[in-house]
């Protein structure tokens, strides 16, 4: 029995020093912190697919902008130093006057010819009036002198004849007087000294009376030469005349100013009861026909000419672009043509790269779309296309046909 009483006591020993190891195995770790833990074994971890996909994604999409990048470095130039520039008509008055009419208000479209103000006439038209009158008394003083000239012709005419008839009475006083002078010498004495005599005075008095026409003559035709004269002096006047008259009737029309294209009203500076001086602007006229001058660094002309192609983004329309050509360049930087020219002699000199204005010309169609809305002064994007110019028409036409089939 004592034998069945211990054995449940060594049972019960044995459990409870097999229990005590673990805790003093503990107790000794935790004692000595010096002592190395036993390494864990190491967890392999799958890699997240979510992760590798952006990761690639992203990849791609920086291969991609930075070769588009480089292709466009190469391919393009750009600037944003661009605007739309176009034709600006200055309407202004030619004479002085008060201003009477007004006929145009802001942003109204106007045609060629259009009367755009009027100015009060009268002064105009009493100027007419007075030359008008002064060359009607010239012509009548023309009529007078041709009159008189006809006149004089007359008796020219007349004293002429008269000299013809004294020259042939003289004719035959002169024979009378011979014939009466052989007939007294002769041995016969046929005719009487006083015969002779009377012959001699005929013949002497048909001489003066020839001299006396022949005068008479002679001053008919120096009052002809001399009505002519004034006539001609008067018939000089009345051109002198016709053209302040018609100088006159141009001063008279100038008092309705036109518009001299047709095109968009500007800004309007006059106001009916203003005194406008010649030269004075009244409006600005602004046509459709507009283009865009892009202002790029010298450093961007290397490879740049004539007929390429330019993209062109508006900044009033916006996803809008549109295409047009390089028509020309400025002979000379923008800096020749400011008010005052940079002076690089002084010694200060600081290197600044120049910028050339450049002419870019737009598609008729675009102009014709965009009718009203492409002014002048506009910011826009101007990106010329280098390289192949009959590549680059193939690409702008196949673009083209493509819109249109959408």
């Amino acid at each position: 029995m004592s034998n069945n009483a211990q054995t449940p006591f060594h049972f019960s020993e044995r459990h409870h020093v097999q229990s005590a190891q673990p805790r003093r195995s503990q107790s000794a770790q935790r004692s000595a912190p010096g002592t190395p833990a036993p390494a864990a074994a190491p967890v392999k971890k799958q890699p997240n697919r979510k992760v590798v996909v952006v990761a690639g994604l992203i990849a791609i999409a920086a291969l991609a902008a930075g070769g588009r990048m480089w292709y466009r470095s190469t391919h393009f130039v750009e600037t944003e130093n661009a605007y739309v520039a176009g034709h600006v008509h200055p309407v202004s008055s030619r004479i002085a006057g008060i201003v009477t009419k007004v006929l145009i208000e802001d942003n109204q479209i106007v045609r060629e010819g259009d009367v755009i103000a009027e100015l009060d006439p009268f002064d105009q038209r009493v100027k007419v009036e007075q030359i008008q009158a002064q060359i009607a008394s010239a012509q009548t003083q023309v009529m007078q002198a041709e009159a008189q000239i006809a006149q004089v012709n007359a008796q020219a005419s007349a004293a002429q004849a008269q000299v013809k008839q004294a020259e042939a009475l003289l004719v035959r006083a002169n024979q009378d007087a011979q014939r009466y002078s052989q007939l007294f010498t002769s041995q016969m004495k046929a005719v009487s000294k006083a015969e002779l005599d009377a012959a001699t005075a005929t013949r002497a008095s048909a001489v003066a009376d020839v001299a006396a026409r022949k005068d008479s003559a002679a001053a008919a035709k120096a009052q002809i030469a001399a009505a002519t004269s004034a006539r001609d002096v008067l018939k000089a006047q009345i051109d002198v005349l016709k053209v302040q008259l018609k100088d006159a009737e141009q001063q008279l029309a100038y008092n309705k100013v036109l518009a001299p294209v047709s095109g968009r009203v500007g800004k309007r500076n006059v106001e009916v009861g203003q005194r406008v001086q010649p030269g004075q602007q009244l409006t600005a006229l602004v046509q459709d026909n507009v283009w865009v001058t892009a202002n790029f660094k010298e450093t961007q002309l290397a490879e740049m000419h004539v007929g390429q192609p330019v993209h062109i983004s508006v900044d009033a329309l916006p996803g809008k672009e549109l295409v047009g050509r390089v028509d020309s360049f400025a002979p000379a930087s923008g800096a020749q043509f400011a008010l005052l020219p940079a002076d690089n002699a002084t010694g200060n000199f600081t290197k600044i790269v120049q910028r050339v204005p450049v002419k870019i010309t737009l598609q008729p169609a675009d102009l014709k779309a965009l009718s009203g809305r492409l002014v002048p002064g506009m910011s826009v994007i101007a990106e010329v296309e280098l390289g192949d110019d009959k590549a680059a028409d193939a690409r702008h036409a196949q673009a083209g046909n493509t819109a249109a089939a959408h």
